[in-house]
């Protein structure tokens, strides 16, 4: 493998059509070994990632390079690069039988489920062996017993590794350091991603603490500054009033040219007494200026206006099969959704999940405005639509698909800024289309999948309390556990097929 150098100098990057950039003034010199690139959808991971490997020319600033850098995209659309000579490559063989890729997946691609593509992706970057090896979301759609084969695979990777992963075990797992996001800053901090979060986030209570406490100390000068000019005020009051007065002749001694004096006195010291308390106040203010408090958004959702349906059933399906390429087959005993069903459909990677909920979705006994399906990709140019359909929306409909994105966890101006949204920018749209519209029924393929930390958290708490029926494809198994109470487990049988079995 090359020598492996990466490190960006006041970097500075922003999308067209953008008002301020995603980077400015980014410094960092990323160590060998992995380091995650953690911060909300939208924040510029991906964007970030493509800069580094010369994907992205950067707008300002250097990026300094060394030996070959890879960016394995989280999308599955297209074949990797170099895909056949893998294949026959004679140095490929322990790659291949390490990750599970077999020599007819070039031929039938487009047969291949999202999570085999996936190991594909990545086994044929690890084969061309990068200095710089940028992976985004690599975890995404791969089973328990393959993401097992692919943290080792990536532990053995001995160069300059860039992580960006939802998946905080993952994160965890591989990482010695992380760059938190949050744009237009990034801070490079050691650890995991539950350490550096944790470190990032006692820091940031520290700086409210102090910014609390300079805060009150700020009010409290003002409110004597405040008390002090009104004993001022009035001083000077009765100042004015005493030299009114005329002094009687017969004081020859001077007494009340004394007294004037004196009054006189005191209404200087207490506007000095003002000014400093001013002054002390000023430099309160200009220490709270120098701490940065990081702004926090609401966060966590209720799905609003949905509601069970008045039927029992949304679906009814008798026992069948369905047909999976190869010869094999799908095989199903009668299945019916309830209108307070939550499902969950589970089983390794290529047994046909996807396959299934594209059978059913056909099939349902319910209005279109009232079902929201959130698939497990989604193209570039179907994210382009869906944001230019979002864009022309109706205000007050814009409005409240716009608080629903906020409180997953990205910012609206921003994601209306974006000419192509994140893929877990996509899948908070499409829920939270869904969501205004009050459904009966929410359908959801790895939901997921591309979604930062906090989003998952906040679409967990939702779905937990939604008062409609559910269908999740996942992976996720402590994700399942909080949310649904029936599973439509897929098995492979010894020919080959698939058989689904019913655990309630």
């Amino acid at each position: 493998m090359a020598s492996a150098q990466l490190a960006l100098q006041s970097v500075e990057f922003a999308h067209p059509g953008m008002t301020t950039p995603l980077f400015s003034e980014l410094t960092v010199q990323f160590p060998s070994a992995w380091t995650g690139i953690v911060g909300p959808n939208g924040a510029g991971k991906t964007t970030l990632l493509k800069v580094v490997t010369g994907e992205l020319e950067a707008q300002g600033g250097s990026v300094h390079r060394q030996g070959l850098a890879l960016y394995v995209a989280q999308r599955t659309d297209d074949a990797p690069e170099f895909f056949e000579d893998f294949i026959w490559a004679p140095d490929a063989t322990v790659l291949k039988a390490r990750l599970r890729v077999s020599e007819d997946w070039p031929e039938r691609w487009s047969t291949l489920s999202h999570g085999e593509r996936k190991r594909a992706q990545i086994a044929v970057a690890l084969w061309r062996e990068p200095a710089v090896l940028a992976l985004d979301e690599p975890s995404n759609h791969i089973d328990a017993d393959a993401r097992r084969l692919l943290v080792q695979a990536l532990k053995d990777f001995t160069g300059i590794g860039l992580l960006v992963s939802h998946d905080r075990a993952l994160l965890d797992e591989l990482c010695m350091h992380c760059l938190l996001i949050d744009p237009p800053d990034a801070v490079l901090r050691p650890g995991g991603v539950t350490e550096a979060m944790e470190q990032q986030e006692n820091e940031e209570t520290s700086a409210r603490n102090a910014n609390d406490a300079l805060r009150r100390t700020e009010n409290r000068l003002q409110a004597e500054a405040q008390r002090r000019r009104v004993i001022a005020d009035q001083k000077a009051a009765a100042s004015r009033g005493s030299k009114q007065k005329k002094i009687p002749a017969h004081d020859h001694d001077g007494r009340a040219m004394r007294n004037l004096a004196k009054v006189s006195g005191k209404d200087a010291y207490a506007g000095k007494m003002v000014a400093q308390m001013n002054k002390r106040a000023g430099k309160v203010a200009t220490e709270r200026a120098e701490i940065a408090v990081k702004k926090r958004y609401e966060t966590g959702i209720w799905v609003d206006g949905a509601s069970y349906m008045p039927r029992d059933f949304l679906l009814r399906l008798p026992a069948g099969s369905l047909p999976l390429g190869g010869g094999r087959q799908l095989h199903f005993p009668d299945l019916a959704i309830g209108g307070t069903d939550r499902i969950a459909l589970t089983g390794a990677n290529g047994l046909g999940k996807s396959t299934l909920i594209n059978h059913l979705l056909g099939r349902l006994q319910l209005a279109a405005e009232k079902l929201v399906t959130v698939p497990q990709e989604i193209s570039a140019d179907d994210s382009r639509a869906l944001l230019e359909q979002i864009k022309r929306l109706p205000n007050d409909e814009l409005g409240r698909v716009m608080i629903t994105i906020s409180r997953l966890g990205s910012r609206p101006s921003r994601l209306l800024e974006s000419a192509l949204p994140s893929p877990g920018e996509v899948r908070k749209l499409l829920l939270a289309i869904g969501i205004v519209r009050g459904p009966h029924l929410i359908v959801m393929d790895e939901p997921t999948n591309h979604m930062d930390l906090p989003g998952i958290v906040c679409l967990e708490d939702a779905l937990a309390e939604c008062p409609c029926a559910m269908l999740l494809v996942s992976h996720d198994e402590a994700f399942l556990e909080e949310i649904t109470h029936i599973d439509w487990h897929l098995t492979r049988e010894v020919s080959g097929d698939t058989r689904l079995e019913i655990i309630a």
